[in-house]
């Protein structure tokens, strides 16, 4: 199976549509920004400047938070005004809607609200599971959204963990129970139309702080069996796009620096796509967490996750909200590919691969 992805990601480039191959650099680096913003109308300055970098290729997508929820009317309208910039080429609209805790959709605004994943799993089976997100993910779909940051692909090792076990997020501490559970989701959404992420590679499960706070360090408590989840659903054909949490591992790090996955070449390059297998999209996980913030600069950040193998950034442009942030990003990805033709190659490759996936989505 590994070498079938490596094919297929050989491939991609020459399965590009012929407008894609006429992209400018800008409009390749655009494509791996999704960004967080303020507004909850179409109508809303914020909105408008948005749909203006969709539409010029600036930008490849927006993430939704609770903030951005007035109502499921405004946010239909809202993301049909996003939707309708780029035709060809459909942003990522997105949002986390795993169920339980984690939900930006909530019955507030008339929402049908499920439980968390390790109740589903004690009390239904996949096949059940599978049909309580199918109605979810039609839901999700009904409101113009593209990509449902799901499932979880954590293994729940730590009963104590802050931010998997005490919200009940993971489906099981068996990894083979977590990809059947994983699969019943994904194979939900595909249905709807949705794209989805498995998260956070590579494992959150075992760990014993929350990266949304700081510093995550898994090196004495992360397991092999972690990674099995991701192995089972990439053979199955499974896997949209992978996401990469701030979860730092001393085997996996630079000589003297604590380099968390999400900037790590040593995780993305090295595990994920050269000992998995994996052709597909990389997002990283939101690079405001504090795990990221406070410990890199905006410009270190894209720089490093992008040289690692990341071909989405992710901000959810909280931690100081700008309209800007958007064009931040693109200003720091254009000037490095001009100071390093490699950097360059990194953008045209992430390109291909969203380009690739973008394509699947209805």
């Amino acid at each position: 199976m590994t070498s079938f992805f490596r094919l297929a990601a050989a491939l991609v480039p020459l399965l590009l549509p012929a407008w894609a191959h006429g992209a400018t650099l800008e409009q390749m680096a655009g494509q791996m920004i999704v960004v967080g913003f303020q507004g909850d109308d179409a109508d809303d300055a914020s909105v408008a400047r948005l749909r203006d970098e969709l539409t010029s290729g600036r930008l490849g997508g927006v993430m939704l938070l609770k903030v951005n929820v007035k109502s499921l009317d405004a946010v239909a309208a809202m993301n049909a005004a996003f939707r309708d910039t780029s035709p060809d080429l459909p942003p990522f609209i997105t949002l986390d809607q795993e169920g339980g805790a984690v939900e930006r959709l909530t019955s507030d605004v008339g929402f049908k609200e499920i439980p968390n994943a390790a109740a589903i799993a004690a009390a239904d089976s996949p096949e059940q599971a599978e049909a309580i997100y199918a109605e979810m993910a039609a839901s999700i779909a009904a409101l113009g959204f593209t990509v449902n940051f799901g499932p979880i692909a954590d293994v729940n090792l730590n009963p104590n963990n802050q931010v998997i076990a005490k919200f009940g997020r993971a489906f099981s501490s068996d990894p083979a129970v977590v990809a059947e559970y994983d699969a019943a989701f994904v194979r939900a959404h595909h249905a709807a139309g949705l794209l989805t992420a498995l998260k956070h590679f590579p494992g959150h499960g075992s760990s014993t702080a929350d990266s949304h706070e700081g510093f995550v360090d898994i090196t004495q408590t992360w397991q092999q069996a972690e990674l099995d989840p991701y192995r089972t659903l990439m053979s199955e054909g499974l896997v949209d796009m992978v996401m990469v949490g701030h979860l730092y591992h001393a085997d996996y790090a630079d000589a003297g620096t604590q380099t968390p996955a999400s900037l790590s070449p040593q995780w993305i390059t090295g595990v994920l796509r050269d000992e998995l297998g994996y052709g597909g999209v990389v997002i990283s996980d939101d690079l405001e967490m504090g795990a990221i913030r406070d410990h890199f600069t905006l410009e270190q950040t894209v720089t490093q996750a992008v040289r690692a193998g990341t071909d989405v950034l992710l901000f959810s442009n909280t931690a100081k909200y700008r309209a800007s942030l958007g064009q931040e990003i693109l200003d720091i990805l254009l000037a490095e590919a001009a100071a390093d033709p490699a950097f360059a190659a990194r953008i045209e490759q992430s390109y291909a691969r969203i380009v690739a996936l973008k394509g699947r989505i209805r």
